[in-house]
């Protein structure tokens, strides 16, 4: 039987004669875990940091630790396009569907506000408008021999200033005057500007098909799609601030809801009278030749 001496740690001679024979060699402590390594040591020792880095990322974002980048940089505005192409078919559908009681920002956006659609929606138009107001241009005067078609394309620079400051400066205005109220009344709730033009964006959409459609010359049907696209793009501006505004004074409420529908009536109204309006081509007499006696 092995007495209790035996069973002891004992320090064996060739470990010592390994150490007396190369002093550089590194040393492990089992006690601490932690191995050590003299100064003049000429082997390299490489310890694999990735599933540390990857919990200390994992722990910032759940503290909400983890540092944004600022406004100036790329990564910045890189998040805001950052969705993918069910997102903004979802969007897209939101926006063409608006039922009562939906809020466009806290139901389909869901408070993740992107620029892709927009911008996307925005340089549509530009280009559905232009094009379809000289094919409508040119339809309207076919068959009139007092008419030479151009293509006129000097509608597109001007569709694009109207669209995109109407899509910037519109949402900028809208903004800026709830947040002042906001602060006025020290209300708490309320829309950032990114979201705030999202909205306007989305709500642009349904007016690529009715352009379209503005092509058909028949001028009853061009005034009823105008009505239809208003009434539901002008119901998602209505249904998204409208719960903003309604703990506002009565006039203040009525008014800036107001306000935003006639903008986005003028846009309309304007798009239509500008780009698809009927020309009328007066003949132009002919002198009848003067007869010699």
């Amino acid at each position: 039987m092995a007495s209790p001496d035996d069973l002891k740690f004992q320090e064996f001679e060739e470990a010592t004669d390994l150490l007396l024979a190369d002093p550089g060699a590194s040393t492990l402590s089992m006690s601490g875990f932690s191995s050590t390594a003299p100064a003049g040591a000429t082997g390299d020792i490489k310890l694999d940091m990735s599933d540390d880095e990857g919990q200390e990322e994992s722990s910032e974002l759940l503290r909400g630790e983890k540092q944004t980048s600022g406004f100036w940089t790329f990564e910045y505005y890189q998040s805001f396009f950052n969705v993918d192409t069910m997102q903004v078919l979802d969007r897209v559908k939101g926006s063409v569907m608006p039922l009562p009681g939906r809020n466009f920002i806290k139901n389909t956006l869901q408070s993740s506000p992107d620029l892709y659609g927009p911008f996307w929606i925005c340089v549509t138009l530009v280009f559905s408008l232009a094009i379809s107001g000289n094919l409508s241009t040119f339809l309207n005067s076919l068959g009139s021999t007092h008419y030479h078609y151009r293509p006129q394309f000097h509608r597109v620079t001007i569709a694009a200033v109207v669209i995109f400051l109407y899509a910037w400066l519109v949402p900028l205005g809208v903004w800026g005057f709830l947040t002042w109220r906001q602060r006025e009344e020290r209300q708490q709730s309320g829309y950032s500007f990114l979201e705030t033009v999202c909205v306007y964006g989305y709500s642009l959409f349904i007016y690529i098909p009715t352009s379209v459609l503005w092509i058909l010359p028949f001028e009853w049907l061009r005034w009823l799609l105008i009505m239809v696209a208003m009434v539901i793009s002008g119901s998602v501006l209505v249904l998204t601030f409208w719960p903003v505004v309604r703990d506002d004074t009565k006039v203040t409420a009525f008014a800036t809801v107001a306000t935003i529908v006639v903008l986005h009536a003028l846009l309309s109204i304007g798009c239509k009278m500008y780009f698809f309006q009927t020309a009328t081509h007066t003949p132009v007499p002919t002198l009848a030749p003067n007869k010699t006696h």
